[in-house]
C-alpha cells in the first residue's frame, strides 16, 4: 500500500499521458496536464518533498518542451525561461520575506512580547484568541490590498509566538492550540479579501477587467455592500467553525494571563533590538497601507528585511539558515510556474469552452450557478488568484455577456466576490496559504481536507446568501 502512495504521482501522470487526447485540446496540453496532475497528486501524497516535487514539474515539462514562449514557439530558450518565472513573481519574494519578518520578531523577543499581550488579554480560552488574531486581520484588510503583507507578513509573525508558550510547537502537540490557531488566521484572511475591495489585490485587477470587458463599474461601497451579507456572517463564523471542526486539544487555561503578566515582568522594558523590529514593523504596515502608489509591497518588504540584516536584528547566517522559507519559496516558485503553464499551453482556454458549451440553453439562474461553480473550483489548477483572475475572469465574462436577460453587473459582482475565499481551497490557493502550511502546525492531509470542507461551507453560504441578495439588488 505505501508503495502504491508514494507511485501513484507517476500512474496518474502515466494514465493521462497515454489516454486518447480531447477534440480540440493539443497533445502538448494534454501532456502538460498530465505532469501537472501528478504534481498536484505528489503534494497531497508527499513521497517527496514539495520543494522538489516542484522542480520535478518544471524541469519535467521545461526539458520536454511542452509550453510555448511569448510568440508561440516553442526554444530551449524560451523553454527555461519559462522554468525559472516563478522566481521573479513578487508573491513569491513577499511569502519568503514574511518568514524573515517571523524569524526578527522571534530573535529579538518582540513576538513573545506581543504575543504575551494577547494571551494576558485574552488567554484564558483558546476560542477567544482565536477571535483575536480574526479581528486583527479585520482591522487591517480595508487598507492593506495584499493579503499576503496583512497575515503573512504582519499577523502570521506575531500568532507564530503563542503556540511555544502553551507547549505546542510543529513538531510537538501541533493540535493542542497551534493548528488551530494557524488555520483560523488563514481561514479569515480569505474571507476579509473577499469582504473588501481593497482586501485583495487581484480584486482591483478583477474589476479593472469588469470595466475592459464589459464595461461594468463597482465602488468600494457597492462591493462591500454586497458581500457584507455573507462576508460579516463568514467572518463571525470562521474561528468558531474552526474550533468546532479542527478542535484545540487545549480549550482554556485559567492561568494563562496571570503566568503572560509574570512573563512580561521578567522580560522587562522593551530592548533596543525589540525597539528597531518594532519601528521596522510598523514603516512596513504604513507603506503597505499608504504608499502602494510610491513603492511595490514586495520592494518595501525587500527594504525592512535588508535594514533588518544593516542593523542587526537578524543576521544573514539566520538568513541563509532558514530552510523553511527557502523551501516554501522554491516550491510556491514552481507551483506559479507550473499553474502559469495550463494557460500557456492552452488548457484553461479549452476547459473554459468545454465547460461553458454545456449551460447554453438552461435557464439563467442555473447558468449563474454553473458559471459559479467552474470559477470557484477550477481555482484548484492555480496557485495565484491573479493568475486565476487574469486567465478565467475575461473568459467567463465574454461568455455571460451572450447570455440574453443575464445582468452583467450581478454577474460580475458574484464572480469577483469568490476571489478571496476560494485561496482557501488548497495549500497553494491564495499568498498566505505556503505560509501557514509551511509552519508544519496543519498536516498536509489535514490541509487539504479542511480546505475541502472549508471551500464547500464558504461557497455553499456564498450560493446561499450571496445569490439572492445581490440579484435583489442589482
Amino acid at each position: 500500500m505505501n508503495y502504491i502512495k508514494k507511485l501513484s504521482p507517476v500512474i496518474v501522470t502515466l494514465l493521462l499521458w497515454f489516454v486518447p487526447v480531447p477534440e480540440g485540446l493539443s497533445v502538448n496540453a494534454m501532456h502538460y496536464l498530465a505532469i501537472f496532475l501528478g504534481v498536484v497528486v505528489a503534494l497531497i501524497t508527499e513521497p517527496v518533498p514539495a520543494a522538489i516535487t516542484g522542480l520535478i514539474g518544471v524541469a519535467a515539462a521545461g526539458a520536454l518542451q511542452l509550453v510555448p514562449g511569448a510568440n508561440g514557439v516553442i526554444t530551449t530558450k524560451s523553454s527555461i525561461s519559462w522554468a525559472l518565472s516563478g522566481f521573479g513573481n513578487s508573491t513569491v519574494w513577499l511569502i519568503f520575506i514574511a518568514f524573515m519578518f517571523a524569524l526578527g520578531y522571534e530573535r529579538t523577543g518582540l513576538g513573545k512580547r506581543i504575543a504575551l499581550l494577547l494571551m494576558r488579554a485574552l488567554g484564558k480560552r483558546t476560542l477567544g484568541l482565536g477571535y483575536a488574531v480574526a479581528l486583527a486581520d479585520l482591522m487591517l484588510a480595508p487598507f492593506i490590498p495584499s493579503n499576503t503583507a496583512r497575515s503573512g507578513g504582519t499577523i502570521f509573525p506575531i500568532v507564530s509566538n503563542i503556540p511555544p508558550m502553551y507547549g505546542s510547537s510543529a513538531e510537538d502537540q501541533p493540535r493542542k492550540i497551534g493548528a488551530y490557531l494557524m488555520w483560523t488566521c488563514l481561514a479569515t484572511t480569505t474571507v476579509t479579501s473577499s469582504l473588501f475591495f481593497t482586501g485583495l489585490a487581484p480584486n482591483l485587477l478583477a474589476m479593472s477587467i469588469v470595466k475592459s470587458s464589459v464595461n461594468v463599474d463597482i465602488s468600494w461601497i457597492e462591493w462591500f455592500k454586497a458581500v457584507a451579507p455573507v462576508g460579516i456572517l463568514l467572518f463571525l463564523a470562521t474561528p468558531a467553525l474552526a474550533y468546532f471542526l479542527y478542535p484545540p486539544t487545549q480549550k482554556s487555561s485559567p492561568q494563562a494571563p496571570a503566568w503572560a503578566a509574570g512573563e512580561l515582568k521578567k522580560m522587562g522594558p522593551l530592548s533596543r533590538r525589540e525597539i528597531t523590529m518594532g519601528l521596522l514593523a510598523l514603516g512596513a504596515l504604513i507603506m503597505w497601507i499608504f504608499g502602494g502608489k510610491i513603492m511595490h509591497g514586495t520592494m518595501v518588504a525587500m527594504i525592512a528585511m535588508i535594514l533588518m540584516v544593516l542593523l542587526g536584528v537578524v543576521s544573514w547566517d539566520d538568513v541563509l539558515s532558514n530552510k523553511q522559507a527557502w523551501s516554501v519559496l522554491v516550491w510556491f516558485a514552481t507551483l506559479v510556474t507550473l499553474a502559469g503553464g495550463l494557460s500557456k499551453v492552452g488548457f484553461l482556454e479549452w476547459f473554459t469552452e468545454a465547460c461553458t458549451g454545456l449551460i447554453q440553453g438552461y435557464s439563467i439562474h442555473t447558468i449563474i450557478i454553473a458559471l459559479l461553480v467552474l470559477f470557484f473550483f477550477s481555482h484548484y489548477f492555480f496557485a495565484s488568484v491573479t493568475a486565476h483572475v487574469t486567465a478565467m475572469l475575461p473568459l467567463l465574462l465574454t461568455t455571460a455577456a451572450a447570455v440574453p436577460g443575464l445582468d452583467m453587473r450581478l454577474m460580475s459582482m458574484l464572480l469577483c466576490g469568490t476571489l478571496g475565499i476560494m485561496g482557501i481551497i488548497t495549500p497553494y490557493g491564495t499568498g498566505p496559504s505556503p505560509i501557514y502550511f509551511g509552519s508544519g502546525y496543519v498536516g498536509r492531509n489535514a490541509f487539504w481536507i479542511l480546505g475541502g470542507i472549508f471551500g464547500l461551507v464558504y461557497f455553499g453560504a456564498y450560493l446561499l446568501i450571496a445569490v439572492p441578495w445581490m440579484t435583489s439588488i442589482f
